[in-house]
């Protein structure tokens, strides 16, 4: 504004500036203090819920520790009916599956494992169901779609992977399947989560490949000098059983 206008000036410029833009300004604040109003409403609805899915989790973890399968299932229900993408009902599936196997019901534990990791956003959830997924496969001598679960870039989790692959090829009876799987999990990337002694007596206890292959190999023909040798060998015994059968017969 002009410093050289006069008062009654600059206060009529300010009188037109509010008439053409006053209404403006006011819906600005007004739409402002809207939106901050239900922002603040949605995170109270937001924690709300998460404080009720956070309340089924922990009565899904006493039926878990009083192996109330039952009523855990029901509570895990009422998880993915209510709060679906919740990281609450992702891990109430895990328990879940724990339950299952405790009560050696492999396949539904396999169902429950398999819903985490359609359902879930987490990554790195994901990432140990797929991984327990595939240890229930393989109890269940489901070896290769275990091995196609596990096929998959597994980043942080590539260790563990690749130690559950390595026991998977011990069970399909293929060593050095399972030699080149343990020393990827003791070289590669996630070491923080593999045992690495546990790992390395794994791969001890392995046969060493000559061995293996040893083992698979027909037994050697007999060279024709020795089968000669051998038949010599057995003439005279022969001959002796004959001439004493003939002395006993007469």
């Amino acid at each position: 504004m002009d410093e050289y206008l006069s008062e009654k000036e600059q206060l009529e410029q300010i009188r037109d500036w509010w008439r053409e833009n006053g209404w403006y300004l006011v819906g600005g604040v007004a739409l402002g203090a809207l939106l901050l109003f239900g922002w603040n409403r949605y995170n109270a609805y937001q924690d709300a819920r998460a404080e009720a899915a956070a309340a089924l989790f922990l009565e899904l973890q006493e039926s878990f520790e009083d192996d109330a399968l039952n009523e855990a299932q029901v509570i895990l229900e009422r998880l993915r009916n209510e709060h679906p993408s919740s990281p609450y009902t992702d891990q109430g599936g895990l328990l879940i599956a724990v339950m299952h196997l405790n009560a050696r019901q492999g396949r539904r534990a396999a169902d429950q494992l398999r819903s985490v990791l359609d359902n879930t956003d987490d990554e790195e959830l994901a990432m140990i169901a797929r991984l327990r997924l595939a240890r229930v496969l393989a109890d269940q001598e489901r070896y290769e779609e275990a091995l196609a679960l596990l096929d998959v870039d597994a980043r942080g989790f590539s260790g563990r992977f690749n130690e559950v692959r390595g026991d998977i090829h011990v069970a399909m009876g293929n060593p050095q399947a399972a030699r080149e799987a343990y020393s990827q999990a003791l070289s590669g990337a996630g070491l923080d989560l593999v045992d690495r002694s546990l790992v390395q007596m794994k791969l001890d206890d392995l046969p060493l490949a000559s061995t293996a292959a040893a083992a698979l190999l027909p037994a050697p023909a007999q060279e024709p000098a020795a089968a000669e040798d051998a038949a010599a060998a057995e003439e005279p015994a022969a001959a002796e059983e004959v001439a004493g059968e003939a002395e006993g017969g007469a």
